[in-house]
Parts: C-alpha cells; structure tokens; sequence
C-alpha cells in the first residue's frame, strides 16, 4: 500500500515548503501556479493530512479517546484503578472530561488540529475552484471532490465529538477571527451539500489514478460519509439548552428525509457495484495489517499513516507486554472489550473469535501466550499479522480504517426499515449476516427481525455491534439512537451479574482455564487453548484437563469482596453518558476565543 501521509512536499496554508520539485521557487509560488498544476494541487490536498497525522491529533487523542466507554468498548487500562479526579485520560472516556483536562487543555490539541485542517481545506477549495479549471480538468475536478470531502469528514468528527461547534467555510479573514458555535443542523446541512457536489467531481474506487487506493477519496467514501451525517443529524443525540430553535428544525418530515437521502446514497453505493464485502471476515483486518487493502474491496476509505507515525495497533491492537518478534514496542490493548461482550455473541459467530482475544502476548522474544490478567483484548488488529517490524516505540503505521462497505449495507438495512418497515430491508442485512453466521441461523435471525420494524431495529443495534466493535462506531450509533446510557446500565448490570456468576452467567466456571502449549508451537495464537468461556464448560473439566486458570478481568470473585472489580464496575462511567455525551471545549480555546465561544451542558 502506498503511503501519503508525508509527501516530501506539505502545504502549511496552500503555499509550498521548502522541497525538491521541478516547479519554481517558493518566493515565486502563487495560488494560480499552484493550483493550476496538478501535481502542487494534489500536494496541497495531501497537505491536509499533515494536520490529521500531527501527534495530538487524530494520531494520538482522537483516535484513541473519542467514542470511549460504551457497551462493547472501553478504556482498557483504566479498570476503575485510577479516578478520573486524577487520570487525564480517564475523565475523558468516563463522562466525566472538564474544560481543564490535562490531556487535552493544549494549543496544539486535536480540536486545534482539526480547525487548522479546515483552514487549509478552506483556501485550497477557494484557490481550486479559482484556477482549477475543475469542471473541464477531470483530475482538478477529483482533486476538488477530495477538499470537500476531506473538509466534510472533519466537520463530521468534530460534531459528534463536541456537537455543535464553529463553522468557517471560507478562509479567515480579519473581520471574522473569532466565531461562536454554529448548530450542527447548519454545519451538517452545509456538509452534505459539500458532498454532493464533490460527487460529481470524484472517481469511484480504481476509476482514476488517484481512486486506485482507498487512502484516496472516492466517490463511494463521499457519499458514505453523507449517509453518516444525515443519520446523525436525523438521530437523538443530546443537544443544548441554547439551541432549542436549531433543533426544532428537525421535524418528522425533516427527519424522514434525511433516512430517505442515507438511504439513497447507500443504494447508489450498492448498485454501482464498485465495492463488495470481503468473503471472510477475518481478512478485512489481515489485510489491513499487512497493507494489502485495495480499492473497490470492502475498505472505502483509510487515514494513511505513514509506516513510523500512527498508533492505531497501539491503541486498538492486541497487547504485547513485552517486545518480541513481532513488535519494536510494548504495546497494544489501550483499548478493549467490555468484559460481557464476548457473551452476548452467538457461539458460531465467526465474527467473536476475530474480534475478541482472552490473552496477551508476553514473555518477550519467545512470545509466550499468558492468560490475561488484566482484561480481554480487541484482535481484529493484531502486529502477528504485520508484513513488516515495528520500528517506532509508539507508533505502528497501520492505517486507520473509516468506513468499510459492510456499514454502507447495514446503514441501508436500518434506513429501509425506517422508513419502509423490514420487507425490502433484510436483503441488505443479509449479505453481512451470511458472512457471519452459519445458513440456519440466519433463517432463525431472519425470522424474529421480520416480525415488526421495531423488531428490525433492535436487529440492526445488535449486529452493529458484532460487526464493528472494536472500530470506535458504537458510540456514535447508541447516541443516535437515543440508547447511550441505557445500553452502559445494561453492561454494568450484566458486569455485576458476570462477576457473581448470577443471571445469563450462573452455569459458566468461576475461572477460565488454559494450556500455553505443551507439544503446541508457542508463537501461535490460535494454537493457544481456552476453556471456560463457552455454555456448559466447567471447573471440574477445566481443571482436569488444564494446567493453567486465570481470572480474566471481572470473569472471577465478586463485586462485594474484590475491590478491583468492584471499582471497575463502578468508574465504567461517573458522570451521566446521556447528560455528558460531547466532549466539552478545551478551556484554552474558550479563553482565546475574545468571548465568542462557550460550553455548553453544565460544563
């Protein structure tokens, strides 16, 4: 896979730095040369990234932190060890961040990073559209379609991260410095007709060079990203107080148009054909972490970092304790499964075993599978899988996937049956759920989802789940929804149940049993034997047949008696999460904003 992230030339505000191109100097370079000229133009576009890649940026405070804790996601280290009075990072997950926050109270933070992405973005569209010549210059035109695009995904993401937040779409100018928060309803509204102007202007996936790789914009990730906004814009997330008037625009009509508009958009996705689901499920995420992903697969779009620069295995991976073959780090497992979640997946889910790891790697250059004493693990991204080492001591290159097509599917699934009720809508949930699931269980699947749209739905919040946990999607969808602090009550009720062994968990063992090898080939994962997750398992079998028992992170003891667990239950979430949901802004941009800029939600 190639990498953009950091092209030898990088635009700081659509003028050229210092770098080695037969183009003229940069004390000659003007707007009309630059973005007259393909190769400077797409340098600008790729410019961008600088601001998405910078380390407090998506690299190292979005990604990691944004959509943390919901019902299949959580910080991973943070395990009600620490309090959020006194742990940077989890006040930020917990529902309990202040303007103050130490983590994200900088400069040079990722809400700054973001604007200075848009900033750029705002004079590149400016200066394309000037000098371009875009709609006669196919690859200008593409080139155009990427600004709005890219310009559209992080007002997306800033959104459903702080809510309802400044909007600028034309360069600053003196007079307008300083903004107040725009409501999302004007941003998001502006946002999607962004996109569907850049539509006519991109390529779907290998139409042209640039739509060769899914580190590029296409026609397919410009129109997912507009079902995404129209979804969320039409959905129940919280908002202020102070914006009643911007959200009593949200009618019944308004809302059943903005389905209508995702519903469109992800039709016009899956009859052009350009995209497909990979047959199984596990080398969506094989070939992520070998970069083999290409356009037109099931991958529509990535962030492309570059191969020293990026924690998405660092913070979404599994967990190496130790450096070993694998890895030039020990890393992984920042984030991870709610320990319940591997229960509520049906056993012949092909999806569970991918998505959920009980172990970490350890015992340095040997690579010695040990039962995890501190908690599951995500495994969709794993650095075994890797084609290369890691090199860097915190960062591992691995892209970061933002849209997939199994989400364009499911998102038409939800949409048709919104609108239409289940009738039209199960073919679109079928292709993702036969991926999954033995035939007759889907049949059986099939059966309760068809019994009611609300029936349907409850279907589509479920295997939404399956699909993407691990993929920082969950958060976003339970606010939509209106089902946030419901489904964490849910997780911490089944939390509490697990840990006792009560409820849907009476029957499991009290330990997890497990054999490290013995006449196995230790570097394997899946050669690393398990037992006691499973219906029916016991303690006496586990113990008979195995050498080894661990207590898997609020798998064993009881709330009343184990202060770990029972702080970990506890700090899963402090303030309320359907009160809390955004995050606020950072106090050093409220004080820098000449008074125009204000939080919102008590904060």
């Amino acid at each position: 896979m190639k990498k953009l992230a950091y092209i030898a030339c990088l635009f700081a505000t659509a003028t050229l730095t210092s770098c080695e191109l037969d183009a003229p100097s940069k004390s000659s370079m003007s707007d009309d040369v630059i973005f007259s000229t393909e190769g400077l133009a797409d340098a600008a576009v790729m410019g961008i990234h600088q601001s998405f890649f910078d380390t407090n940026s998506y690299r190292g405070r979005f990604i990691p932190y944004f959509g943390i804790n919901n019902d299949c996601e959580i910080l991973n280290n943070y395990g009600g060890i620490k309090t959020p009075e006194t742990d940077k990072e989890g006040q930020l997950v917990v529902y309990a961040a202040t303007p103050t926050n130490t983590h994200m109270n900088t400069a040079n933070n990722a809400w700054a990073k973001l604007y200075e992405g848009i900033e750029r973005a705002n004079k590149a569209i400016e200066s394309i559209k000037k000098y371009g010549n875009i709609d006669n210059a196919p690859m200008m035109g593409q080139l155009y379609g990427e600004l709005l695009t890219l310009r559209g995904m992080i007002y997306y993401d800033l959104v459903k991260a702080w809510g309802d937040v400044p909007a600028r779409f034309e360069p600053t100018t003196s007079e307008d410095i300083y903004l107040p928060r725009t409501d999302r309803y004007t941003i998001l509204t502006h946002v999607m007709q962004d996109l569907e102007e850049a539509e006519k202007y991109l390529g779907w996936p290998n139409e042209n060079k640039y739509t060769q790789s899914v580190e590029r914009c296409s026609k397919t990730f410009a129109k997912g990203l507009r079902a995404r906004c129209a979804l969320f814009l039409a959905g129940k997330a919280q908002w202020p107080d102070e914006l009643a008037e911007a959200k009593a625009k949200i009618t019944d009509e308004v809302r059943r148009e903005l389905y209508q508009t995702a519903l469109n958009c992800c039709k016009e996705i899956i009859d052009s054909k350009k995209n497909q689901l990979e047959s199984k499920f596990e080398d969506i995420f094989r070939k992520l972490c070998k970069e083999e992903t290409k356009a037109g697969s099931e991958s529509i779009y990535e962030l492309p970092f570059s191969d020293g620069r990026g924690r998405v295995l660092f913070t979404w991976g599994g967990r190496h304790t130790k450096v070993d073959q694998w890895t030039g780090q020990a890393r992984g497992g920042a984030n991870g499964p709610t320990p319940t979640l591997w229960y509520d997946y049906n056993k012949n889910d092909i999806r569970r075993d991918i998505t959920l790891l009980p172990y970490t790697w350890d015992d340095g250059q040997k690579a010695i599978l040990k039962g995890s004493g501190g908690g599951w693990n995500f495994g969709k991204l794993r650095y075994e899988w890797m084609s290369r080492r890691v090199t860097s001591t915190n960062d591992d290159g691995i892209n970061f996937q933002v849209m997939r097509y199994a989400d364009i599917l499911l998102m038409a699934a939800e949409c048709e049956n919104e609108l239409n009720g289940p009738t039209n809508a199960f073919q679109y949930l079928e292709e993702v759920l036969l991926r999954a699931y033995p035939s007759n269980v889907v049949r059986s699947i099939k059966d309760d989802a068809m019994a009611s749209k609300d029936a349907f739905f409850k279907t589509i919040v479920d295997e939404r789940k399956f699909e993407f946990a691990g993929e920082a999607l969950r958060k976003v969808d339970l606010m939509r929804w209106g089902l946030l602090k419901k489904a964490m009550e849910e997780t911490k009720n089944k939390m509490r149940d697990l840990a006792n062994r009560t409820g849907y968990y009476k029957d499991y063992p009290k330990k997890v049993y497990y054999n490290e090898g013995l006449g196995f080939d230790n570097t394997k994962a899946d050669e690393y034997e398990v037992y006691g997750l499973e219906y029916g398992d016991t303690d006496a079998e586990g113990a008979a047949k195995y050498d080894k028992s661990t207590n898997l992170f609020v798998l064993t003891g009881t709330p009343e008696n184990d202060n770990k667990v029972n702080a970990y239950i506890d700090n899963y979430y402090i303030g309320d999460p359907d009160q809390k949901q955004f995050w606020p802004i950072w106090k050093i941009f409220i004080d820098g904003s000449n008074e125009k800029l204000v939080n919102y939600y008590g904060y």
